[in-house]
């Protein structure tokens, strides 16, 4: 992240011709450079600036909170969600019950796709699990995502195309750029050997993915707590996601 970049963001109160390039004349005599801008849900415009010191940032949040057809909502260094909200013109609905959970639904893949290639680059972020149903495009946006981050994904236990259930790794697999992608209904019935395969490569602090973090949860020592983030996809909004099911129904799975 640039030391000189904040994100902006403000709701229109007033909307009249002309706003949108007064805001950014301002920004121009005050030599902050527009990076990106687009509206970011119903009112609200969000923008990515870059300004030449402390002094410029400061002198644009005391004039915008004195002009009245706007309401300065935020003006920080911007986050992850900052970014993405700019890039795709809406803001990531996250959990209010448990803010690290976010949710999506099918038609937003290349949301989830950008949001967990971020997730992949971010050192900070090591366990990641998606909830989802059948062929709602869980294992699909994970491969797209490490493609998009630059990482190698390497199946530990999938059905993606056939069943695959690893109980070793070459020493050339152990490696820091990887995504290793994990069912969490496949390897939750698996051999002992695998599951060992699976605490070693957390213990590692290797980038993870499981799908169906809760069946994978219920059946192992693990805790839902444990993960940095869990990414809900639902092919619609009220859809409910089963997380109860008998690992022996995994035929109901994908």
């Amino acid at each position: 992240m640039k030391n000189n970049e904040y994100y902006v963001e403000y709701e229109i109160l007033q909307n009249r011709p002309g706003l949108l390039g007064e805001i950014a004349s301002l920004m121009g005599l005050l030599k902050i450079n527009i990076e990106t801008i687009n509206g970011v849900h119903e009112n609200r415009r969000g923008i990515l600036v870059n300004v030449p010191d402390q002094t410029s940032i400061e002198r644009l949040e005391s004039i915008l909170s004195t002009m009245e057809p706007i309401k300065l909502i935020k003006i920080r260094k911007p986050t992850l969600l900052d970014r993405l909200a700019v890039r795709h013109g809406r803001y990531i609905v996250r959990n209010d019950e448990c803010p690290h959970t976010f949710s999506f639904t099918r038609d937003e893949l290349g949301i989830v796709v950008d949001f967990l290639a971020e997730l992949l680059k971010d050192d900070s972020t090591k366990l990641i699990g998606i909830r989802g149903l059948p062929r709602v495009g869980k294992t699909e946006s994970i491969v797209a995502a490490s493609v998009c981050a630059n990482k190698q994904w390497l199946f530990v236990s999938s059905t993606l195309l056939k069943q695959t259930i690893r109980n070793s790794l070459f020493h050339r697999e152990y490696d820091p750029n990887n995504v290793y992608i994990i069912d969490g209904v496949v390897s939750t019935r698996s051999t002992e050997q695998h599951l060992h395969l699976i605490r070693e490569i957390i213990s590692r602090k290797l980038k993870t993915v499981i799908e169906h973090p809760d069946i994978f949860c219920q059946n192992t020592h693990y805790k839902i707590n444990e993960f940095d983030t869990i990414i809900e996809l639902r092919n619609l909004p009220n859809e409910e996601i089963i997380n109860h099911l008998d690992p022996n129904d995994y035929g109901f799975y994908e």
